[in-house]
């Protein structure tokens, strides 16, 4: 009877041990919840690549306007002539870039250019190429503002119709800002008709910017713009507005 009663205790007890371990799966299921709510390195790279930026990778725009000499080229230059621009901005960011501009500058003579070059007349222009940073600076919705500042590349040519200077005379002012005087005379074979010289320098300037539509911009800009090439100088001054987009 002893034994016997000692084996129905043994065999009652054998369930309860039995349920022991029934609530461990609970508890690890807890850890995976956790996690779940967690996001993975994956999902949150992906969240980041997938935000769109607030600022175009490339810009563009055109223009004219007109140009104001400054220095010595204002001397035997008239002020007005026009402007044909175009330009390419790849934006790294919403406020920092850098633009390429192209640029043509009529340049019309002075009559008191003319008489001293002893000609009825001439045409005379310049095109220019310039590399600038731009920081862009956002105002509003709507309105905006730019600065620009970098190196230039100039090639100013011309023509006068003709000329009754003398070859081998000495040069004045005026042939030696048209760039064909040599020991301080003209060439004795009478080329001094044409001009045409490269200069290298500088520009910096400024703009404004009003949208029109969703991804046009009108602007409005200034610059001044610098070359010098054997003691040459040509300043000019243009004003340019257009459009970007």
């Amino acid at each position: 009877m002893t034994v016997l009663m000692g084996i129905a205790v043994v065999h009652a007890q054998q369930p309860s041990a039995q349920q022991a371990p029934a609530a461990q799966p609970q508890a690890q299921q807890q850890p995976e919840q956790s996690s779940s709510q967690e996001s993975s390195p994956e999902e949150t790279s992906r969240s980041r690549r997938n935000k769109p930026r607030d600022y175009k990778k490339w810009a563009f725009n055109v223009g004219g306007g007109a140009s104001l000499p400054y220095g010595t080229t204002n001397t035997y230059v008239r002020g007005g002539g026009g402007i044909a621009a175009a330009g390419a901005a790849r934006n790294y960011s919403k406020y920092f870039g850098l633009r390429l501009d192209f640029q043509f500058d009529n340049l019309p003579l002075r009559t008191s250019a003319l008489q001293l070059a002893q000609a009825p007349g001439a045409n005379n222009h310049a095109y220019s190429l310039m590399l600038d940073p731009i920081i862009n600076i956002p105002a509003s919705k709507n309105w905006g503002g730019y600065l620009v500042f970098g190196g230039s590349f100039l090639h100013r040519s011309g023509k006068l119709d003709s000329s009754t200077a003398i070859p081998g005379s000495l040069c004045n002012g005026f042939f030696t800002w048209w760039g064909n005087c040599f020991a301080a005379s003209l060439p004795i074979d009478g080329n001094f008709l044409h001009s045409s010289q490269n200069e290298f320098g500088y520009n910096f300037g400024g703009g404004i910017t009003r949208k029109i539509r969703p991804n046009v911009d009108f602007y409005a800009e200034f610059r001044y713009l610098h070359g010098k090439h054997n003691n040459i100088t040509t300043d000019l001054r243009p004003i340019t507005v257009g459009i970007r987009w």
